[in-house]
């Protein structure tokens, strides 16, 4: 993991916000404006979305359905089944039941009827109800799936689908200095280990670098918690309370983390960071004008952590 965290993710976000994901365009074309709908709509071709989020994981059944996801993301889902039905996972069952599509539908209602809790079963019925174009059902399991369980993968996911005019998944934050040398070119596991122990003994930016590594693994609200706890710790630190704008960036509300960021140019008029991440934020939301007025700004502000990166996103915004 770098601090200078996942520009490929902000890279794709450009591509992706402008059509929205495959699923998400096409949800977008049927209900207007992404919202509720009871419109009918037409069943899809080919099976599901699968998503598995198996973290950091490396024992024999991660391993293993790793290789089953592939398969099935390859269109060969009767290998696909067979290998998740090794398992009994929750994960290896709604692989296996959507690997019988359609004939799996029944499997994947019932998995969530067992799971009502679990934000993979709730997302997972939500897409077998779009593939059958029951858009209405599909986006109240969406919604669900944000609501139960929402610092995973799959909570986040469900929040795409639920907003297709935004870029994929959540605006990371990028701090202005490095990781520790002890760990920079340490595996992430190892990285991981050395951030939470140094948050129980460490300052500010420890807890800054442990959100960040959150955010990698896709827990948005164990990272909010950090980068809140760090903004409280140093309240004149720009990259804390910047951090914590950002972690509070939900889109069904993204005033919110705005109205915290955009003050934040007053407070810290010299801090590059906050002109950074507010282009960011504008980027994922798809205001695109207005992110290239702040991007531009960090580009003209001369050396900084964040001009290689903003140079780089005002490369691929071309002419939006």
């Amino acid at each position: 993991m770098s601090p200078r965290t996942r520009t490929w993710l902000v890279v794709g976000a450009i591509a992706i916000v402008a059509a929205a994901a495959t699923v998400g365009a096409t949800l977008l074309t049927r209900t207007g404006t992404g919202g509720t709908t009871t419109a009918a709509a037409p069943k899809q071709k080919g099976a599901p979305e699968l998503d598995l989020d198996l973290g950091v994981r490396t024992d024999a059944e991660a391993v293993a359905l790793r290789r089953a996801l592939d398969l099935y993301d390859r269109g060969r889902r009767q290998a696909a089944g067979k290998a998740f039905a090794r398992y009994r996972s929750l994960e290896a069952r709604v692989g296996a039941a959507l690997s019988a599509w359609p004939d799996g539908f029944d499997r994947v209602a019932g998995l969530e009827r067992q799971h009502p809790q679990s934000s993979l079963a709730q997302l997972e019925l939500g897409l077998a109800f779009f593939w059958q174009g029951r858009l209405a059902q599909a986006q109240k399991a969406w919604r669900a799936a944000r609501r139960v369980q929402p610092d995973t993968y799959y909570a986040i996911r469900a929040d795409d689908l639920l907003h297709p005019r935004d870029a994929p998944g959540l605006p990371p934050f990028s701090p202005s200095f490095a990781l520790p040398p002890e760990i920079v070119n340490a595996p992430f596991t190892r990285q991981l280990a050395y951030l939470a122990a140094h948050t129980k003994t460490g300052g500010a930016r420890d807890r800054l670098l442990y959100g960040v590594a959150l955010q990698q693994l896709h827990r948005p609200v164990s990272a909010e918690r950090q980068f809140a706890a760090a903004a409280k710790l140093a309240p004149r630190d720009p990259d804390a309370q910047v951090a914590a704008a950002v972690g509070l960036f939900d889109k069904s509300r993204p005033a919110v983390a705005f109205s915290k960021l955009g003050p934040l140019v007053r407070v810290f008029p010299k801090a590059i960071t906050v002109r950074y991440h507010l282009g960011l934020m504008l980027l994922w939301i798809g205001q695109f004008k207005a992110s290239r007025t702040q991007l531009e700004r960090v580009v003209a502000a001369g050396p900084s952590p964040f001009r290689a990166d903003a140079q780089l996103l005002l490369s691929k915004l071309g002419g939006k």
